[in-house]
């Protein structure tokens, strides 16, 4: 990005300088200007406390600490660096430090800024708040972060851009300054999110927080479900005793006769599935050649097993094959119904076993 003089027969550029060659300095001068014109970066901040570090065993200290009017704690961070240092892992540590703070600290920290009046802090920050009741206000409990460097390093803007989509909410602010004559410019820009698009990313991060939600959620009941199956299954066999609920699909890792060959639970959204899968060491010539010598065998294995089973090759999983059966019923199914589908598939699973054992101890691979 440059910057022009308009003349009358040209566009001039305005050169570029670092606030290091106009001994500009971090604390005293950036940071104090910003201080009291918090609205070049944002018309919808209040300075809290500058140098912040109302916190215990720690001497690091917040550059600026503002409120937006949303209700939200904004860490701003500030460099006069051309690539930002590592303002992004600071400016982290400080929002976590701060992120339990309760409106009474805040408007403590407010007030102690302000000249020590406490009622005059609380009154300020309610208006600003735009609230009419100093009792209803209260923090959101998010931080939200602010760069502000002269530039940023492709490290910091890719942690940034990789950290938003995790849920959080940073903005880098550029302040770019330029010599004009005896002044000096300063071209402040926000590059990330680009302010085009911030509506959009804010949809993305809302859109990414319920998609979490809901995966949360599902492994809760996952593990609800492998718990229920673990100790209904004591009362038949040990196989399961020791292992733990997991949100996974499979509860994986007991050996049927031999390696290479498991039984395996299995659940789904509306079924389950009792399976002896198989994936031999040896490699999948081996594992295939075990599959079919099994499959001669169907009509007798099936009569143990008291029922059809279903014989697959599963070639575009890694060469592995499996025999198996489905009962109706799954992890999405009403919980009130998980004994009677855990029920069966343990007797499925007991019932596979029985009737692929000695067949499988007999096989010559």
């Amino acid at each position: 990005m440059s910057l022009y003089r308009i003349t009358p027969d040209r566009f001039e550029p305005v050169p570029a300088t670092t606030f290091a060659a106009e001994r500009v300095l971090e604390r005293r001068d950036l940071q104090r200007l910003l201080r009291e014109n918090i609205e070049v970066i944002d018309k919808d901040l209040l300075v809290i406390a500058e140098e912040f570090g109302n916190w215990q065993d720690s001497t690091r200290r917040i550059d600026l600490l503002c409120l937006s009017r949303d209700a939200s704690l904004v860490v701003v961070e500030i460099k006069r660096t051309e690539d930002g240092g590592h303002m992004d892992l600071q400016a982290i540590r400080y929002a976590a430090m701060v992120s339990s703070m309760t409106l009474d600290q805040v408007v403590d920290a407010y007030a102690q800024t302000k000249g020590g009046d406490t009622d005059a802090a609380r009154r300020e920050i309610t208006s600003f708040l735009l609230s009419d009741n100093r009792d209803a206000v209260e923090l959101t409990g998010a931080v939200q972060i602010v760069l502000v460097s002269s530039d940023f390093s492709v490290e910091v803007t890719t942690s940034v851009l990789w950290l938003n989509r995790q849920g959080l909410d940073l903005r880098c602010i550029r302040l770019r300054p330029y010599r004009s004559g005896s002044e000096v410019l300063v071209d402040v820009s926000q590059i990330i999110p680009l302010p085009e698009a911030a509506a959009y990313e804010v949809k993305l991060r809302e859109q990414e927080r319920e998609k979490r939600k809901v995966t949360g959620e599902k492994g809760e009941r996952l593990k609800r479900f492998w718990s229920l199956f673990i100790e209904r299954s004591k009362a038949k066999t040990d196989k399961w005793a020791r292992r733990s609920p997991t949100d996974r699909y499979a509860l994986s890792g007991s050996r049927l006769a031999r390696t290479g060959f498991e039984l395996n639970p299995v659940v789904k959204g509306d079924e389950v599935r009792a399976e002896c899968y198989i994936q031999i060491p040896e490699g999948g010539e081996v594992t295939n050649k075990a599959f079919h010598l099994l499959l001669q065998e169907k009509d007798a294995i099936e009569k143990a097993f008291g029922g059809r089973l279903d014989w697959q090759e599963l070639p575009d999983n890694d060469n592995s094959c499996r025999i198996c059966t489905t009962i109706p019923g799954g992890w999405k199914s009403a919980e009130s119904d998980w004994p009677e589908t855990l029920d069966a598939l343990i007797d499925a699973l007991l019932r596979l076993e029985t009737a692929l054992k000695d067949p499988i101890v007999r096989l010559i691979l």
